[in-house]
């Protein structure tokens, strides 16, 4: 049950000392079936999460005081993963609670908490891809990196972080003088903790190859998946007559860039409005006048529209050194927009560049970018990549 308050010298009935002493023994418990931020109400009790898909309790500062502690555990299919929100959240275990995991969420003041696991699945052991060991805030994995499709070998159950990124966009080819070509989209980026008992496929989603044909959008990157952890390839660059009204509907747009499908999608028209993780438009390109195509989307950012006849920048990409370790390295940037003028800058300087000419590839070892847009032809994206990473 929640703290109840009483006052100096009060008198306490027979059934306020029932469940007093009754939650010694049976916590109040409030079940979960979606993501759930945690309120001051849930000091003292159980929080039950009970979901088949993935989900998170977010864990935000000043709605408890050193000394308060709840229980929180996972009896769904799905993993949840308690997560700091303004707070902060550490543990000598992990974070991520399996199906019958849980623990005590402990706090030492109003903004820190420690998480004491009860027990529940622990990392498991795997090979595959190309193995290296890396210590992230702390903690020593080994990590599996795979560039191609190849099988994850499972040889302890139990769980395991994975990041997966589809492949890239290439860049619009557009030589019709009074359209601008659009840079290509990155790739979503998706992040999860899973876990495995079995053997998994992983897929690395190719990148978008560059275009030859004119007067054609780019083409799009291809899927990445790890299980049933999926990010969705990059639209490519889109090169299609805006026309005369000011608020066309983007896909009318003049080389706007490509977006990266969400991460379920499978198959999806460049510069869609899209939905989901990595899900972002491209810039809108200018026309007639402004021969300027549109950036294509990254997976944290829109791609950005022309400014007069410069054309769009690409979106930037996400920072994948909080999982794999080492300095900042970006994968998922679009690719900039090509146009007759002044071609538009690459996302994180990791996609590629537009052009009045042929656009630039994507940079091969930041996985997942876009390729730029050009007026003679488009750059291709640069491939996916799926990391894999367990507690050594």
């Amino acid at each position: 049950m929640a703290i109840q308050d009483f006052t100096a010298g009060q008198i306490l009935t027979a059934a306020q000392m029932d469940s007093l002493q009754a939650n010694d023994y049976n916590w109040t418990v409030s079940t979960k079936t979606a993501s759930y931020t945690l309120v001051a109400a849930d000091k003292g009790t159980r929080v039950v999460m009970n979901s088949a898909s993935a989900t998170t309790i977010t864990v935000n500062d000043s709605l408890f005081s050193a000394g308060d502690t709840l229980f929180i555990q996972n009896i769904g299919a799905g993993t949840c993963t308690i997560t700091a929100g303004t707070a902060t959240v550490t543990t000598a275990s992990s974070l991520a609670l399996a199906q019958w995991g849980g623990g005590t969420l402990y706090f030492t003041s109003a903004g820190a908490a420690i998480f004491f696991s009860g027990g529940g699945a622990s990392y498991g052991t795997a090979t595959g891809g190309s193995s290296s060991s890396i210590t992230v805030s702390g903690i020593n994995y080994t990590l599996l990196t795979f560039t191609t499709s190849g099988t994850l070998t499972v040889t302890k159950s139990g769980l395991f972080d994975v990041l997966v990124v589809g492949g890239g966009g290439g860049g619009g080819y557009r030589s019709t003088t009074n359209i601008g070509a659009g840079g290509g989209g990155g790739g979503a980026v998706v992040q999860e903790t899973i876990y495995l008992d079995a053997n998994a496929t992983v897929t690395v989603g190719a990148k978008g190859a560059a275009q030859t044909s004119a007067d054609t959008s780019g083409n799009k990157g291809t899927v990445s998946k790890c299980n049933q952890v999926g990010a969705g390839g990059g639209g490519g660059g889109q090169a299609e007559n805006r026309g005369t009204s000011a608020g066309a509907d983007r896909m009318d747009n003049a080389g706007s860039g490509g977006g990266g499908f969400s991460s379920s999608a499978v198959g999806q028209l460049p510069g869609q409005t899209l939905v989901g993780i990595g899900a972002n438009n491209g810039g809108n390109g200018g026309h007639v006048t402004n021969v300027a195509g549109g950036g294509g989307g990254g997976s944290t950012q829109v791609g950005q529209a022309n400014s007069g006849n410069t054309s769009g920048a690409g979106g930037t990409g996400t920072d994948v050194s909080t999982f794999i370790a080492g300095s900042a390295l970006y994968h998922g940037a679009g690719g900039g927009g090509g146009g007759t003028t002044a071609g538009g800058t690459a996302g994180n300087s990791t996609g590629g560049n537009g052009s009045t000419g042929t656009g630039s590839n994507a940079t091969a070892t930041n996985y997942g970018c876009g390729g730029g847009g050009g007026m003679t032809g488009g750059g291709a994206g640069s491939d996916g990549v799926v990391y894999v990473r367990f507690k050594s």
